[in-house]
């Protein structure tokens, strides 16, 4: 079995590897917030200041990523029995809440500039700067998207999942803006409306996905069963362990980037102590390959009941 030493070095692994993409996001995101503010200025591009702003936000989820790995990362103490695993989760939460606001913030901008082209105001037309800057978004927030979602599916990271649909986010939403800029200024300013039209589509799937990853946290805040699927592998691992007869009073939910099980297996009443605790030993250690060393594990052992009630083991029939 890991011990506790190799336990903390995965740990620690694990963080120094998300603090390293993350990082290496910042660094793009950071890059592209004055790139994009300086093309949306020297380019009059309304929507290239607003990908700019959608940036920034993906800097500050950065931070909070960085923030709250480190502190979902410490071990169990005195005052948190089960770990620091919420923080991620709040961390997921606030990355959801922040791209939902960013979303309806694109939506309402392109609704309005939309409202403004069909009551005949006419919308200014982008400059060349502003399309290369949407091109530079595109590339290189996919690209960050793609080395972060690896290395949160990689540490069981739901917050750096998330940080990852945060990059994805800001190139969908550069496409938007790539698309509406570049029509803008092949097709002439009668055509600036296609800027604010590709903004509102983009921003249905920022929406879309921030609300998926804001009830997915709301679900483990409120500790919610895992999916049935994960229990009924639960549920086979335990069956497998000789002289198991009944697994019932399964509870489960999930900690950050662990999950807790709780549950009580029935078995013959004749096993001694010893007998009974190398049995549950085996199934912890099987759950644990299973679904990770950090897992959470509690079973509680009964004697297999004899027309409902328990028995004695003398008086047991086998």
């Amino acid at each position: 079995m890991t011990n506790k030493n190799e336990r903390k070095a995965d740990g620690s692994d694990r963080v120094r590897e998300v603090y390293k993409v993350t990082l290496a996001g910042s660094v793009i995101n950071v890059a592209l917030l004055a790139l994009k503010f300086a093309a949306g200025i020297l380019g009059h591009s309304a929507a290239m200041i607003a990908d700019a702003i959608h940036s920034l936000t993906d800097f500050a989820t950065d931070v909070v990523v960085l923030v709250f790995v480190k502190l979902g990362s410490k071990p169990q103490d005195e005052d948190h029995d089960y770990g620091h695993g919420k923080y991620e989760t709040l961390a997921t939460a606030i990355i959801g809440l922040s791209l939902l606001v960013v979303g309806l913030m694109i939506c309402y901008s392109g609704v309005v500039k939309t409202y403004q082209a069909i009551c005949g105001v006419q919308l200014q037309q982008p400059g060349v700067v502003a399309l290369v800057a949407a091109i530079a978004s595109v590339a290189l927030k996919e690209w960050a998207y793609q080395f972060t979602v690896r290395v949160g599916r990689k540490c069981h990271s739901e917050a750096v999942v998330a940080n990852a649909w945060h990059h994805r986010s800001d190139a969908l939403s550069s496409v938007g803006t790539m698309v509406g800029i570049g029509g803008a200024i092949l097709l002439g300013e009668r055509w600036a409306v296609l800027d604010p039209l590709a903004a509102i589509v983009v921003s249905a799937f920022i929406i879309k996905a921030a609300w998926a990853l804001v009830m997915q946290s709301v679900k483990e805040l409120t500790d919610a069963s895992l999916p049935e699927a994960e229990e009924n592998e639960i549920v086979r691992i335990a069956n497998e362990e000789e002289g198991v007869r009944e697994v019932h009073n399964l509870r489960t939910r999930r900690i950050g980037n662990n999950i807790a099980v709780e549950m009580h297996l029935r078995m013959p009443g004749s096993l001694s102590l010893y007998e009974a605790h190398e049995h549950a030993t085996h199934i912890e250690r099987r759950l644990r390959t299973h679904f990770g060393e950090g897992t959470i594990i509690n079973i509680h052992l009964e004697p297999i009941k004899v027309n409902g009630q328990y028995e004695a083991p003398r008086q047991t029939k086998e």
